[in-house]
C-alpha cells in the first residue's frame, strides 16, 4: 500500500472532496489543485471553455507494467562485496529503496481515450490548445481519433521530442523520440506567445549576422532535449517522468499569463510544476496512488496547492 503523507491527508480533509465548487476549476486563493480520481469524472464536472491549455501524456499502451526502481549506490573498498563495476574498475554496492509502477495495458485503447478527448475539447476555451504526448506505437491511430473530435483544420503541428538515451536494439533503428500532437480549439484564435518561447542557437551563426546570432532562433517542430536524468536533481523516481524543459516550452507558448493548465494524466506533476515556474495555474488528476504520493512530495512546500480525492484515503 502506498503511503500518503499526513500533510496531503490534512489538505484533503480541510478542503473537501472532489467537486468542491460546481463550475469553479480551482478553489479560491489556490494556484493549483491535484485530484486523486478517475479523470473522466473530474472532466465531467468542469464547465465549458474553462481551461486555457491542456497537456496530456496518457499511458502509451506498451502492453507492459511500467516500473522504476529507486536505488542507492555506495562505493565499496577492500574485500567488501559489490554488484556493480564503475569507472576505473571501482566496485559499488546497490540497495533498492523503492519501486513505483503503473499498468500500461488497455484492451481497447482508443475507446478508453475517446470520451476523455471529447471532454477535453469541451472544457477548452476557444483560444485554448491541446498537446497530446504519445509514442510511435499509437500516434497514428490517436491522430485519426483526435482529428474526428477537434477537426483536421485545427491540427497545427506534429512535434518530435528527440533524445539520445537508453539501450539500442541490434535488429532495428533505435526508437529515440516521442511525438506531441498540437491542436487548437479554433485555429487562428489560439494563444501562441512567440516572444515567451526560449530560443536556440543558430547552427551556422556566421550566416545570419551578429544581432540574429545573439538573439538565437525559435525552435522548429523537432525538439532535442534530454530525458530526466536517472541521477539528476529533477528526478522524482516516477516512471515516465517528463522533463520540465519540454513542459515549460509548451506552457509559455500556449497558455496566457495567469491561465489555467490542465493535465488529467498527471503522473509526477511536471505540467503543474512548469505552470508554476511560468506564472500560470494548474489542475492535475491521476488515479494512481503512487502518482499522488509523488506530487505530494513535489508540492510539499506549497500551501497554495490543494489535494482532493473521491476515493478512500490510503493509510
Amino acid at each position: 500500500m502506498v503511503k500518503i503523507s499526513r500533510q496531503i491527508r490534512d489538505r484533503r480533509r480541510l478542503r473537501g472532496p472532489l467537486g468542491y465548487a460546481a463550475g469553479v476549476p480551482l478553489p479560491d486563493n489556490f494556484v493549483g489543485a491535484v485530484h486523486h480520481c478517475d479523470n473522466l469524472e473530474l472532466l465531467a464536472k468542469l464547465p465549458d471553455a474553462s481551461v486555457d491549455l491542456i497537456y496530456i501524456d496518457p499511458p502509451f499502451n506498451t502492453g507492459k507494467v511500467q516500473k522504476r526502481r529507486n536505488l542507492r549506490t555506495q562505493r565499496v573498498t577492500g574485500d567488501e562485496p559489490g554488484d556493480r563495476t564503475g569507472f576505473g574498475g571501482r566496485r559499488y554496492r546497490t540497495e533498492a529503496l523503492s519501486t513505483t509502477a503503473y499498468d500500461d495495458r488497455h484492451d481497447d485503447y482508443l475507446a478508453f481515450l475517446e470520451p476523455r478527448i471529447a471532454e477535453a475539447h469541451r472544457v477548452l476555451a476557444d483560444h485554448g490548445s491541446l498537446y497530446f504526448h504519445i509514442d510511435y506505437r499509437e500516434v497514428h491511430y490517436c491522430k485519426l481519433l483526435i482529428d474526428t473530435i477537434f477537426g483536421r483544420d485545427n491540427f497545427l503541428n506534429e512535434i518530435i521530442w528527440a533524445y539520445d538515451y537508453g539501450g539500442r536494439p541490434k535488429n532495428r533503428w533505435p526508437a529515440k523520440h516521442d511525438t506531441i500532437l498540437f491542436y487548437a480549439k479554433r485555429a487562428g484564435a489560439h494563444v501562441f506567445n512567440r516572444d515567451e518561447i526560449d530560443r536556440e542557437p543558430y547552427m551556422a551563426p556566421g550566416l545570419v549576422g551578429p544581432e540574429k546570432a545573439a538573439r538565437g532562433k525559435l525552435p522548429t517542430d523537432t525538439w532535442w532535449h534530454t530525458i530526466v536524468s536517472p541521477t539528476g536533481k529533477e528526478k522524482l523516481g516516477y516512471p515516465t517522468q517528463k522533463p520540465l524543459g519540454v513542459l515549460r516550452r509548451i506552457v509559455r507558448a500556449s497558455a496566457p499569463p495567469g491561465g489555467l493548465v490542465l493535465d488529467f494524466f498527471a503522473g509526477s506533476g511536471s505540467a503543474g510544476a512548469a505552470a508554476l515556474d511560468c506564472g500560470r495555474r494548474f489542475l492535475l488528476a491521476d488515479n494512481n496512488p503512487e502518482a499522488i504520493a509523488t506530487m505530494g512530495r513535489r508540492f510539499a512546500d506549497r500551501d497554495d496547492v490543494a489535494f482532493f480525492t473521491d476515493a478512500p484515503t490510503p493509510t
